[in-house]
């Protein structure tokens, strides 16, 4: 296992958390350019640099998500690990090469005496987290051209519309945790990520 300011992560968490980014950057990629598997060998270099920006974007925006909330959930004296779903990550790479991109990758499982505000506090850091990498990716997108700005625009809207996904209140999204303990803050993350996102889109365009 390895400690990084207190925080415990383990051999089989650290398997997990690479596994997870690995096939959500490969299924994303898949999805952005569908190919069969030859097409993929013969343009191998065009297809490496689809998977590069789709693991600066979408494997950045859902490894910081899980590792926010592992590190709030710490810091209310939590046993956190994250876990992937390998089923649901098969899936997922299946289903873009179908087409179809889904993804449940896996989730933060933590345990131990905890508030209803503290529960609340660790789903939230998911989300939040999402949309100050979407402020972070936004300086770049308006200055810069070429792959980085490619790589800025695409991160901008992965991690809105991460954010307000997430922020659904059904099942095990974290809406539903936030929801449950402050309807304030929950409408005010939903309403920001949501209203972020629709104003993206109808700003710079729906094409990914």
């Amino acid at each position: 296992m390895i400690r990084l300011n207190g925080i415990t992560f383990y051999r089989e968490e650290l398997r997990d958390l690479a596994a997870a980014w690995l096939a959500l950057g490969l299924a994303f990629a898949l999805f952005l350019e569908p190919a069969t598997l030859q097409r993929m060998l013969n343009g191998a270099g065009a297809f490496g640099r689809t998977f590069l920006l789709s693991m600066l974007t979408v494997g950045v925006g859902f490894l910081l998500h899980e590792l926010a909330h592992k590190v709030v959930a710490v810091q209310f004296g939590q046993v956190a690990a994250f876990r992937a779903d390998y089923g649901m990550l098969a899936i997922a790479v299946a289903g873009a090469l179908a087409g179809i991109f889904f993804a449940a990758p896996g989730a933060v499982y933590h345990r131990g005496r905890i508030t209803t505000r503290q529960n609340g506090l660790v789903a939230v850091a998911g989300p939040v987290t999402n949309l100050v990498l979407a402020v972070l990716f936004v300086v770049p997108f308006l200055l810069v051209g070429g792959f980085v700005g490619e790589v800025a625009r695409l991160g901008v809207l992965v991690n809105l519309f991460l954010a307000a996904f997430n922020m659904i209140p059904f099942g095990p999204l974290d809406g539903k945790t936030v929801r449950q303990w402050d309807t304030g803050v929950f409408a005010v993350v939903l309403g920001v990520s949501a209203a972020a996102l629709i104003a993206f889109l109808f700003g710079f365009g729906f094409g990914l």
